[in-house]
Formats: structure tokens, C-alpha cells, sequence
């Protein structure tokens, strides 16, 4: 471990982190250019293959730029799509990043440093850095925006300059340091560990701008709100503020296990998809689309007595059709994705007869994350972490998240040694409670004792 990152996990001061020499290399997780035909011919594009953790070089500083030494980091679905080169390989991205030249130029390498959360201290800020210095503990939001585009200063979201960091840029945060515009950062929660402060921004504030922002669906009081994944680490956000803006959230999950898991975040009705014909491999054709659709309604109908004001859709091909279908009359869905691919199909007549709304959604702007990020400094939503896992497993851990197999979010230690640091406000972590703070943990340790009990 280098000089820095020891003075950093031994409590050194603001001063003697600025003063302490920056390494010359660091770990990262990342994709090599070399490898981008390997999964050619094969059916199983499994990540573990394409992900390496070893030393990349340390890149220079831009004057809009902060240096974080990343204390830990998450897995996202968009780790994923870069690691199996799908959609697109992402160094596509990254060379047309460099043809716009400048401090560009430095994103277009032969290898590609991930992760789009973390949480960690700031080392190093650029020249034109105003608002953060060495020492200060933050987030980082995924969002990068073009400050000179008049487009971002309406909505960030709508700039052509804007990115996803760590997915259409290099420098991410699954690594020992990244590298951020200063714009990109917020406070740490104090009372959270690094590990859960680092599982929340992505997912939760693209929740926030589906749900709640005049940019998405705005809901109110009242309103009946269907989640697919709702255990899940954009469903299980979408839950908890569903519930604090006092709707009636009514999950979807595939398993009874998540379905427990899902009344523990707040799901008010739960509806295991497998129970009504959702799973499977039968070919999804209008009809069926149709009849899956009923189906559902009928279920929500008998539990809360109407057909749902919003519709929270980010797994795409597999149920797009019967989102359209099933929300009310006025009604909107929402999408911020498609896990199951993009080509969706729906029947257009209950869309434009019913004066229904689909909203496309795309992560979300400074002021949105700021707003979220306030909600968990109050302690009014709470992370959902499931699994951690070291930096030198991160190739397993995204593993997990590309065959489904996790729940909630999934964590990654980074320069962290362990679980458990990082807080600086433990009066207002022990007013919460452990439970609180970790409602998927707890229900699973719960469900687990009631096995054992049985």
C-alpha cells in the first residue's frame, strides 16, 4: 500500500494528506482493449473472464477535477454491459471522449477503469476547485455535465455533453483512487459506513427523478405505484419513496424470499410475477402480452381495489407491453432502462385511447442528486445492501449482479480494509438503528432464524 493511502486509513490530517506524495500507479478494476473479441462465438459473456484487478497508471489532474481516494465502491448493471462489450464496447466511448482533445485526450487508453458509485476522501483538487479540499469526506455521483453547454443549465440530464462516469468515461470507482469533476461530488451521510454511503447515489437518485422530480412521474399522495424488481437496487429505492411521499407501493418480484424482503422495505402488496404466469421462457406475443397484462391487473385490482396511477419499468423488453397496458386511464410509465432488452414492443391503442404517458428518465441532475442525498443524511432512506465483497473480488461480484442472483446493491471494499468505517456521526446511526440502516440484511438474517426455528 502506498504512503498516501496508509496516512489516509490512519486518520491523517487535512494537511498531511496534501503533503503526502501521490503514487505513481494505483488498483483498479478494468477492461483491456485486447480482450474485446474474446467473447466471440460464445453464449455465456461471463464478466470474471474480462475484468481485471491489477496497477494502472495515475492520471493527471484537470483543473475541474478532484482526486478521491475511493474507500469503497458498488456494482452496477452498467459494469456489466462494459464488461461483456454489450451493448456496445464502452471504448467506443472512450475514443470519442478523446477526439474532443484537451484533458480529453487522457480518457482514450487501452484500458478501462469502471464503476460508477464511491464513496471516499478527497486527496488532491484542481486548480479551479472552489468547494472541496483535501481531507473532505464524499459521494460521488455518476454524472458528468458540460458546464459551458447552455442545455445542462435548464437540466444537466439534457446536455449532449453529458456522461456516466466510469461507464462512458475512464478513471471510475471501483479502484483505490478516481478521478471526478468537482461537480460530481456531495457530502458523505456521516452516519453511514463507506460501504453503504457508496451503494446509494447511482440507483437511488434515478429513482428520485423517475418518482418524484417534475422530471418523472411527480407522484403524490395516494397514488398506487407498481415496482418491477422491487428488491432490486433500483426497485428497492424506488419502495422506500414511494412510502415517504405516502403512495401505496405494490411490488413485483420473482421469489418468495424477495417477496418477504420487499415487505420489509415497505411494499404495501406484493405480487410474485411466477404465480401469475410471468416467468418462463414462452415467447411473449401480443396476446400473451395481453393476457399476462389482465392477469396482473386483476391482482392489483383485488388487493388495493384500482389500476395503478405509475408504472416503475426499467427491465424493458420482458415487460414494457404489459406496463402500458395495466397502468390506469391518465396513467404514466416511467423507464430509466431495459435489463431485458431494448426492442419493445406494446399495443399502441391502449396507449394513445386511454391518454396514457410513458416518461423516459436518465439518471439525474446536481440539484436532484442533492435533494436525495439530503433525504439519507436525514435518515429518511436507508441503504440496501446486501453483499459486500473486496476489491480483489469485484469480478465476482459482478458476476452476481449479471445472472440476477443478488438482491438490493452490492458493495465493494476498496481502499477500506474492512466493514464497518467511515462514520463520523454515530449518534444519529445508533438513534436509527442497525435494522434501519440495513432493512435487506436484517430481513434476511430474520428469514434465516425463522428456518432455523421451523
Amino acid at each position: 500500500m502506498d504512503a498516501l493511502s496508509e496516512a489516509l486509513l490512519t486518520g491523517a490530517d487535512p494537511a498531511t494528506i496534501e503533503e503526502a506524495e501521490l503514487p505513481d500507479s494505483y488498483l483498479a478494476a478494468h477492461l483491456r482493449i485486447e480482450d474485446l473479441n474474446m467473447f466471440d462465438g460464445l453464449s455465456d459473456r461471463d464478466v470474471q473472464k474480462s475484468l481485471h484487478v491489477d496497477r494502472v497508471p495515475m492520471p493527471d489532474l484537470a483543473p475541474d477535477e478532484v482526486l478521491v481516494a475511493v474507500m469503497a465502491s458498488s456494482i452496477n448493471y452498467n459494469t456489466v454491459w462494459s464488461a461483456t462489450f454489450q451493448p456496445v464496447p464502452t471504448f467506443g466511448f472512450l475514443q470519442r471522449l478523446g477526439r474532443e482533445g484537451g484533458w480529453a485526450t487522457r480518457h482514450d487508453l487501452p484500458y478501462h477503469v469502471l464503476g460508477s458509485d464511491a464513496s471516499g476522501v478527497v486527496v488532491r483538487a484542481g486548480t479551479g476547485v472552489r468547494n472541496w479540499r483535501p481531507g473532505d469526506h464524499v459521494v460521488v455521483s455518476c454524472v458528468q455535465v458540460d458546464d459551458q453547454e447552455p442545455a445542462t443549465h435548464a437540466d444537466g440530464m439534457l446536455g449532449a455533453g453529458q456522461r456516466i462516469w466510469g461507464y462512458e468515461t475512464n478513471f471510475g470507482g471501483l479502484a483505490h483512487y478516481a478521478v471526478v469533476r468537482a461537480s460530481q461530488l456531495l457530502a458523505k451521510p456521516a452516519h453511514l459506513t463507506w460501504e453503504e454511503s457508496a451503494s446509494i447515489l447511482l440507483t437511488a437518485t434515478t429513482s428520485y427523478r423517475m418518482l418524484i422530480s417534475d422530471k418523472g412521474a411527480r407522484i403524490k399522495q395516494g397514488d398506487i405505484v407498481l415496482i418491477w424488481g422491487a428488491t432490486g437496487g433500483l426497485g428497492a429505492f424506488a419502495v422506500q419513496l414511494v412510502k415517504n411521499a405516502g403512495g401505496i407501493p405494490v411490488g413485483v418480484v420473482g421469489s418468495e424470499e424477495k417477496a418477504a424482503l420487499s415487505r420489509t422495505l415497505g411494499c404495501d402488496v406484493v405480487i410474485n410475477r411466477n404465480e401469475i404466469g410471468l416467468g418462463g421462457d414462452e415467447p411473449l406475443t401480443p396476446e400473451r402480452t395481453i393476457e399476462l397484462g389482465k392477469r396482473l391487473g386483476r391482482a392489483i385490482r383485488a388487493a388495493v381495489g384500482e389500476d395503478p396511477h405509475v408504472v416503475f419499468d426499467f427491465i424493458g423488453q420482458a415487460t414494457f407491453g404489459i406496463s402500458v397496458f395495466v397502468v390506469r386511464r391518465g396513467g404514466v410509465v416511467v423507464t430509466c432502462g431495459s435489463s431485458t432488452g431494448y426492442q419493445h414492443q406494446f399495443d399502441n391503442r391502449y396507449l394513445w385511447m386511454n391518454l396514457k404517458r410513458i416518461v423516459g428518465s436518465h439518471a439525474a441532475n446536481l440539484q436532484e442528486q442533492w435533494e436525495l442525498n439530503r433525504l439519507v443524511r436525514l435518515g429518511r432512506l436507508s441503504p440496501v445492501l446486501s453483499e459486500v465483497y473486496p476489491l480483489s473480488e469485484v469480478a465476482e461480484a459482478a458476476r452476481l449482479v449479471q445472472r440476477n442472483r443478488h438482491i438490493g446493491k452490492v458493495g465493494v471494499l476498496c481502499l477500506a480494509p474492512e466493514e464497518g468505517l467511515g462514520v463520523t456521526d454515530p449518534g444519529t446511526r445508533a438513534a436509527l438503528g442497525a435494522e434501519r440502516l440495513n432493512p435487506l440484511r436484517a430481513g434476511r438474517k430474520a428469514l434465516a432464524s425463522q428456518e432455523r426455528a421451523a
